[in-house]
């Protein structure tokens, strides 16, 4: 059985990426802070006839997501594919937005530890051995203002916007070695209150970025 691993999985986007990998065959890890709401998902995919399994790790503590992701390898025999996308509606200590006119390095720095290198420590953890194999996909995702910035969310925008620049380098980089990265930004608002789209609409994204394999981006807009 192949395996995606999510990071940063809920139940919103992480859960319905993890059915949409899920219903295709794959056995999912599902990587958070939280084991008790980890295991909520577990038992709704189990439900599902989906293999799951949870495991805690913080994006901040860069050790704790290396260990969950080899204790992921060492469950299930290997990860196929990397998926990141940490909810930017967790209260995280230290995460606050600022405009671009208020950035200063202490607001910014948070963001870049949570968006940007918490990405590189989980490509790193997993690339070797996708290369060795000859196939992996490692997908990322941020926010519609990583592409088209928004004012508010300056500090914010600016580390997504770095990760983007360099998921899509890395796709050219590994460009003919069978391991595929790419980028999916959504711009669309999918939490409480008015959404507008689900996290059923968007998941298909990402199945369809690890099947074709034919562009290192995708923009979910309304």
């Amino acid at each position: 059985m192949p395996t995606i691993a999510i990071i940063g999985a809920g139940p919103g986007m992480g859960l319905a990426i993890a059915r949409t990998f899920g219903s295709r065959g794959f056995d999912v890890a599902l990587i958070s802070r939280t084991k008790e709401k980890l295991q909520t998902l577990v038992g709704q995919l189990g439900q599902e006839g989906i293999t799951a399994e949870a495991f805690t790790a913080d994006v901040l503590d860069r050790p704790s997501l290396t260990a969950a992701l080899d204790a992921v390898k060492a469950r299930f025999g290997g990860i196929d594919v990397l998926e990141y996308s940490p909810a930017p509606h967790s209260p995280v200590p230290g995460l606050t937005m600022a405009a671009p006119s208020e950035a200063t390095v202490d607001n910014l720095q948070p963001q870049i530890e949570y968006i940007f290198y918490g990405a590189i420590t989980a490509a790193q953890a997993v690339l070797p051995a996708m290369r060795e194999a000859g196939a992996g996909t490692l997908l990322f995702t941020t926010g519609g203002g990583s592409v088209d910035p928004i004012p508010m969310l300056g500090n914010v925008n600016a580390p997504a916007a770095a990760l983007r620049n360099w998921v899509i380098n890395l796709d050219k980089e590994l460009a003919g070695s069978g391991v595929h990265a790419a980028h999916v930004a959504i711009g669309v608002w999918i939490g409480e209150g008015f959404p507008t789209a689900t996290s059923e609409e968007i998941a298909p994204l990402y199945w369809d970025l690890h099947e074709n394999r034919d562009r290192s981006e995708a923009v979910f807009t309304a």
